[in-house]
């Protein structure tokens, strides 16, 4: 196989790979810079494994959407499932999903993904944000790691392979804890207002 094709397909598979299953956050970046770096860096290479690493970051949260949409007589059971579905369609729940969906490390825009696939969230607009954000995510993380990495394995003697699996394993255990929190709870205490019984913030007088 022609060695830039395979690279695509690579760097299109792992960035999906990573992305497709909730609270999984391999860093799919670092695997396309050394896909980057086996190529040879070349304007239209960089270009090509920020685009495909973006492509499939944001299909993965498409079938994430759609697997919470069939199971959302359960999901609706959780808080703060409801709490997206109550926030959804808002600019701060569209802003919200720019931020998180740029955001290194923390998988968060996964959480988004479920509560909107749960509460039947209109998916054409979230794609083309999440899009976006990670297209803007890849090509700084790409451009950065291309510049440090070489540096980095020299000066750490680690071998990016095992940097992949501890973060992974690390994201996977930080997103469950994350999802068992009661977000309404936390956002009463921080505000320091009761909820009504809708679920909205009841003014103190």
């Amino acid at each position: 196989m022609d060695p830039f094709l395979w690279a695509a397909v690579f760097v299109l598979a792992v960035s999906f790979i990573s992305n497709v299953s909730p609270f999984f956050g391999a860093s799919y970046t670092l695997l396309a810079t050394l896909q980057l770096t086996l190529l040879g860096f070349t304007p239209f290479n960089f270009v090509a494994v920020v685009v495909l690493s973006a492509i499939g970051a944001t299909l993965a949260k498409v079938v994430i959407y759609y697997g919470a949409f069939g199971f959302r007589d359960l999901l609706l059971r959780n808080k703060n499932v409801r709490l997206i579905g109550r926030s959804a369609s808002s600019p701060k729940f569209y802003a919200a999903l720019f931020v998180t969906a740029l955001m290194p490390v923390l998988p968060l825009d996964d959480f988004i993904y479920i509560g909107a696939g749960a509460s039947s969230t209109s998916i054409g607009r979230m794609t083309a944000i999440t899009y976006a954000a990670k297209t803007i995510k890849s090509l700084v993380e790409v451009a950065l790691e291309f510049t440090i990495l070489s540096d980095l394995r020299t000066l750490f003697n680690f071998r990016s392979i095992d940097v992949t699996v501890v973060l992974t394993s690390l994201f996977l255990v930080i997103g469950v804890l994350v999802y068992q929190v009661d977000w309404e709870a936390a956002y009463r205490r921080l505000v320091g207002r009761p909820m009504g019984a809708d679920g909205s913030t009841v003014a103190s007088s």
